[in-house]
């Protein structure tokens, strides 16, 4: 019989939480607030990916702290979807709305932003009739087996095949995927800057042509922002950068205020497909959860009272200005999204492994290991960072002399 008394918290990590890698980073993170870390042996940390672009006000913001516990005091769960009306999703669900162009007026909950875009795919097919669809190379949409069948990459897919059938691939940005539009797709699932690409955004004029081929055909244009959403960009929305708006939007990271959360946002005349032929025609048991939205709409509160979004391009210019270095070949950024290019994979995770060493805390992309993340928690301040640019070069310094 195992000792698990005499285990630290490492040995039973390894043993019993499912690993994603053969090589996790195991540090044991006992505190978190605003935009740093502390591990158990009270090491801190600068925090410079926000868990994956989640935490954009930061780690455990009093707020939104103060809404989860209000909320827990009056109920959490009870049936999420069904006859019941929640104030919390009701609260969140009239917020973001107020901030969407008028076309955007229902909001679907959901447990994470992989299975929003589940549940977009669904209503595209049942709103359209149509069955294939659109998505991009190099592009993230979630792990589940309908998400990862619109994945960019075949490195990620091709283990799990069979996938869902009639989605094509074609390059972003690109007039080949605008010739390809046709009277076939039921939508076209694209994120609004390609994250895990390494920060790649479209041009304006792409955007505004493949919305309007979208028309032209009675196709969905389906924007993940899952990532981007939020502030992220230096707009609340990355869409806006285009001028133009989705028929569905999808959400999630920041969207639950550091608790699990998605949502894929359409117009009531298409969500309201959901509900007949068939009946319940999309269900989960935990999306939107009482406390997670709480949680949300006090984090989303903060976001527009606190005017986080003003300070964005300030802040990433002293990025830009003070994290130059040699090592670094090229610096992509749209706000407090960035990438730092080097020139091989092997490279960048040695940087990557100093900068945690010295303090601070960073990862690569899916598809572009050979580039740094940068997207910090937006209330990051001025004097952080510096510091953490001063610790960024100071790790290329030591693994240029390698």
């Amino acid at each position: 019989m195992l000792n698990f008394a005499a285990m630290n918290q490492r040995e039973l990590f390894l043993r019993h939480v499912a690993q994603t890698s053969d090589a996790p980073l195991a540090i044991e993170i006992v505190r978190a607030k605003d935009s740093c870390m502390w591990d158990s042996a009270g090491k801190k940390y600068i925090d410079l990916i926000s868990g994956i672009s989640v935490c954009n006000i930061g780690h455990s913001n009093d707020q939104v702290i103060e809404a989860v516990k209000k909320q827990a005091e009056q109920y959490m769960h009870i049936m999420v979807y069904g006859e019941l009306i929640e104030s919390p999703q009701v609260k969140y669900a009239a917020a973001l709305v107020s901030h969407l162009p008028p076309q955007l007026n229902s909001v679907y909950f959901t447990n994470s932003g992989t299975e929003a875009t589940e549940g977009a795919m669904k209503l595209a097919k049942r709103v359209t009739g149509r069955s294939k669809m659109m998505a991009f190379h190099d592009s993230y949409h979630g792990s589940t087996q309908g998400a990862l069948s619109a994945m960019g990459s075949e490195y990620w897919r091709n283990a799990f095949r069979p996938l869902l059938p009639g989605i094509i691939h074609h390059a972003y940005n690109s007039d080949e995927a605008l010739d390809a539009i046709n009277d076939e797709l039921a939508c076209i699932i694209l994120e609004s800057v390609q994250a895990e690409r390494g920060v790649m955004a479209a041009s304006e004029e792409w955007m505004q042509a493949l919305r309007k081929k979208c028309n032209e055909h009675g196709v969905l244009l389906m924007l993940d922002e899952i990532q981007t959403g939020f502030g992220r960009t230096g707009k609340l929305f990355a869409f806006e950068h285009y001028g133009i708006f989705p028929d569905i939007l999808l959400l999630g990271k920041a969207l639950g205020g550091g608790m699990p959360l998605g949502a894929f946002i359409a117009n009531r005349s298409i969500m309201s497909q959901l509900s007949s032929n068939p009946v319940l025609g999309h269900i989960t048991t935990f999306g939107g959860h009482p406390v997670a939205c709480a949680a949300g709409n006090a984090a989303f509160e903060f976001l527009i009272n606190q005017n986080l979004i003003r300070d964005i391009e300030r802040k990433q210019k002293i990025f830009v200005d003070h994290i130059k270095h040699p090592l670094i070949r090229n610096i992509r950024s749209m706000g407090f999204m960035m990438a730092l290019e080097f020139d091989s994979y092997e490279t960048n995770k040695r940087v990557i492994d100093t900068c945690i060493e010295i303090g601070v805390f960073t990862d690569w992309f899916l598809f572009a290991s050979h580039c740094m993340r940068i997207s910090p928690p937006l209330i990051i301040t001025d004097d952080e960072i510096k510091e953490a640019c001063t610790i960024v070069r100071l790790a290329c310094e030591k693994v240029s002399r390698m």
